[in-house]
């Protein structure tokens, strides 16, 4: 176990990642690190398991599998929720706390969380890594390892390690080859169409207006209206929100991560009264952050769906994740995909709670994501 992801060579590390989720990068994982959004006081310390290969003929050493660790002293900004497991140890005189994280902090998007060179073996490496999580936990005072939005084969080759599984969903759409957004409402039924209609055209009544912004366009003052926007949604949901992210985190990706950012401002005459900020790699669009500083009837479902939709169907990219939550997606187009981590507990008491639990939630998750795809938006493609 070494430092964070920051300490270790760019390159190296983007080796690894290739294809994989943009958010596993060295700019975004170190770029977090570099601004204290995670470190210090936040309750996450930035680690990472890393192999080598073996040294020899005094070549330099190339690193063959690497996965981001955290050590956590909570369970804040993680998205799949473990607040009642903790409670139950509290309860119970377990410490739960601290424990380890594999996953992105604050991202709630799945991807490989065991990254590999070019010619490993992916799941033998997931094998070995869940084996040195054990170890880790077992020997040190930590309460388990959380493996959050891996891979199926990921959690799968952890299970032979003792881990538990968990399974979620989220809300995801997936481009039909769409020409337009007309030709993609053409997929729904004609209610429900039409409801969509009537809040495009909702938004533009009250005289707003939506504007994309990438690559060279995302500006610092493109940048500096998204962070207002980001902290007035937190402020909007002080209940729930937390602040993760500073002004120079969002200073530093501007620089580093320009060419992988989407960000839509909504405007209202020469002023800018919503935003929402979009990463996209590949042929896949992340929802990220979104905020407001006015209430505008539809302006949510305009900014942060129907606009980042019509981006992906104009670059042809085939899915766009806009994250966690909001079963109102679901009537707009977005369908139940399942999320899985895995989980491992030191304390027998506490995993056999757990482990019972977790059944019981699989069996509920699978029947919800199949009843979500039954209550599909969309026709069937065989009615389009």
């Amino acid at each position: 176990m070494t430092e964070g992801v920051s300490t270790l060579p760019r390159e190296a590390w983007n080796r690894l990642v290739v294809d994989e989720s943009p958010f596993l990068e060295w700019d975004w994982l170190a770029s977090l690190e570099e601004t204290g959004c995670v470190g210090g006081n936040t309750g996450w310390i930035a680690r990472t398991l890393v192999a080598y290969e073996d040294e020899s003929d005094g070549k330099p050493q190339e690193l063959l599998a690497a996965c981001p660790l955290y050590i956590k002293f909570n369970s804040e900004g993680e998205f799949v929720y473990d607040h009642g497991w903790s409670h139950a140890a509290e309860r119970a005189g377990i410490a739960y706390f601290p424990k380890l994280l594999v996953g992105v902090p604050f991202t709630p998007v799945s991807g490989a969380r065991f990254l590999v060179a070019e010619g490993q073996d992916r799941v033998q490496w997931a094998r070995q890594f869940g084996a040195a999580l054990r170890e880790i936990c077992n020997e040190q005072d930590i309460s388990g390892a959380h493996v959050n939005f891996c891979r199926p084969d990921e959690v799968d080759a952890l299970a032979e390690m003792g881990f538990d599984k968990r399974v979620g969903f989220q809300y995801h759409w997936k481009n039909r080859d769409y020409k337009n957004f007309d030709d993609y409402l053409q997929c729904f039924r004609s209610k429900r169409r039409n409801q969509i209609r009537r809040e495009r055209r909702e938004l533009e009544k009250q005289g707003a207006r939506l504007q994309f912004y990438v690559g060279d366009e995302v500006t610092p003052d493109v940048m500096k209206e998204m962070f207002r926007f980001y902290l007035a949604n937190i402020e909007n949901h002080h209940y729930w929100g937390r602040q993760y992210l500073n002004q120079a985190f969002f200073d530093v990706i501007t620089e580093r991560f320009r060419d992988r950012l989407q960000i839509t401002l909504a405007w209202q005459g020469d002023e800018a009264v919503a935003g929402t900020m979009n990463v996209f790699k590949g042929d896949v669009l992340y929802g990220r952050y979104w905020g407001t500083d006015r209430h505008l009837r539809h302006l949510h479902f305009n900014t942060c769906y129907y606009a980042p939709i019509e981006f992906c169907i104009e670059r042809g990219l085939a899915r766009f994740e806009p994250g966690a939550g909001g079963e109102y997606k679901q009537v707009r187009g977005f369908d139940a995909e399942p999320t899985v981590s895995g989980h491992y507990l030191k304390d027998d008491r506490l995993a056999h709670a757990v482990r019972a639990f977790l059944v019981q939630e699989r069996d509920q998750s699978a029947q919800t994501i199949e009843w979500f795809r039954e209550q599909s938006a969309l026709k069937p493609r065989s009615q389009e």
